[in-house]
């Protein structure tokens, strides 16, 4: 059968020649995709929650002036010619497997929770000097389009965020970008809030009770489904998203290979050791489990709130140097080796960004201060091309002065990776078109 593209519909519609509706045409398009081949399937999103310093990370500027080169030496890496931070030696060793990208820019400066958002779906609203929270109008996370359009074929949990439910500020509301937004709450992710780190950590809401075994679960389901036909009623979008959550809570219930993916115990203390024994170190190490279970997407936001890591407005080089590189080192390095080696690497995206990088001058009390008109991140796995170096920034990290990207290009990328066409239109939970990323192209030069 021919498809009929959008176009064609739209005009035989509107001049009357047509009688396909928005809805008939959205389920058109959904029963004959134009989707590209998937080169992965699932994604490990290591978010920087606050704003990676670009230049003492992955774009040093050793010539540059003494206020704005820093206090970091380059270091060789295993892709020759190019160098990054001397405070990710391990990292170093395995960038001829990424794609580093130092030429991205967007144009929130002030708000986190709008640049994490674009970072993280690919629409750009623009910046606030409000806080902001997350809305149903907002567009959904990765994990959720993915959830949605290429569900997992396990029984798996299709997307996870942890170990935090970043605030916007240590008392303001939850950051947008993670949720199901337009989709509904349904298509919300599993958020882990427990520390993996802790001793006897576990996700007790998800172990079904000592007394209900398995086939006692089935039998409630087929009686709450029993029901659900019995009622014959339209379901509100309450209900729907209600019934999402219910029916998502079952099979967590009731899949064990869900349940074993969360023991961390599991693992060897070696393993554990390697990842690092703190909070994101073993998030990352959770996060291999539930991708090699099943789950499409994990995304590590890296910290409790916009301002606790990242965001180094004072301290910079202490902060990255004491803490944040190390840990991300260890983490992302130990995380590479163990998907190259259990053969997941080709089919498994691993992606290593914030929401903007850090002003090239570095202030009075030894921080950088937010900066989004240049900033790097870096991108592996999954189709992904090793080894190479996309776009440059000028002298001294502050715009792009090469090949310039920004967050919807990104996020295009990635789901053409994933299989899934940027262009396409998706519904809303009220019926509307939207364009699956709002404004962005895939970059052809990223993939292998």
């Amino acid at each position: 059968m021919a498809r009929c593209t959008r176009r064609k519909a739209l005009k035989l519609t509107a001049s009357g020649l047509g009688s396909l509706a928005l809805a008939d045409l959205l389920r058109l398009e959904a029963a004959h995709p134009a989707s590209p081949r998937p080169r992965a399937d699932a994604c490990i999103v290591l978010f920087l929650n606050g704003g990676p310093s670009h230049l003492d990370m992955w774009d040093l500027k050793p010539s540059a002036p003494e206020g704005v080169r820093g206090e970091f030496k380059p270091i060789a890496t295993s892709l020759p010619g190019y160098q990054v931070g001397e405070h990710l030696p391990k990292l170093a060793r395995q960038i001829h497997r990424f794609s580093v990208v130092r030429s991205m820019h967007h144009r929130v400066n002030n708000a986190h929770a709008l640049a994490v958002y674009t970072a993280l779906t690919g629409h750009d609203r623009g910046d606030a000097n409000v806080i902001v929270g997350q809305a149903e109008s907002d567009y959904p996370t990765p994990g959720a389009v993915l959830g949605k359009l290429r569900p997992p074929v396990k029984n798996a949990v299709p997307h996870v965020v942890l170990p935090y439910k970043t605030k916007e500020g240590a008392n303001g509301p939850p950051q947008p970008g993670f949720f199901g937004g337009f989709f509904g709450r349904g298509n919300d992710p599993l958020f882990i809030l427990n520390d993996p780190n802790a001793p006897g950590f576990g996700v007790p809401e998800l172990s079904p009770p000592g007394d209900l075994t398995t086939e006692r679960l089935v039998g409630r389901r087929r009686l709450l489904a029993d029901f659900a036909l019995r009622d014959g009623s339209e379901a509100s979008d309450g209900k729907r998203s209600f019934d999402e959550f219910r029916q998502r809570a079952f099979d967590l219930l009731s899949s064990s290979s869900a349940q074993q993916a969360l023991e961390l115990a599991r693992e060897t203390e070696a393993t554990r050791d390697r990842y690092g024994r703190n909070i994101y170190g073993q998030s990352v190490l959770l996060a291999r489990r539930l991708i090699e279970a099943g789950t499409r997407v994990v995304t590590v936001s890296w910290a409790p709130d916009a301002n606790a890591t990242w965001d180094t407005h004072g301290g910079n080089f202490t902060k990255l140097k004491d803490t944040l590189l190390p840990q991300l080192d260890a983490a992302c390095s130990s995380l590479v080796d163990d998907l190259v080696d259990r053969g997941l690497w080709d089919r498994t995206i691993v992606a290593v960004f914030g929401d903007f990088g850090r002003t090239p001058k570095v202030n009075g009390n030894a921080g950088r201060d937010h900066w989004n008109y240049c900033y790097s991140l870096m991108l592996g796995g999954g189709g992904f091309r090793g080894g190479y170096v996309h776009g440059a920034s000028d002298k001294t990290g502050a715009f792009p002065a090469r090949d310039p990207l920004g967050p919807g290009d990104v996020i295009a990328t990635l789901y053409d990776s994933l299989g899934l066409d940027p262009a396409q239109m998706v519904a809303d939970q009220l019926g509307r078109p939207h364009r699956l990323v709002a404004r962005g192209d895939v970059v052809r030069e990223l993939i292998a």
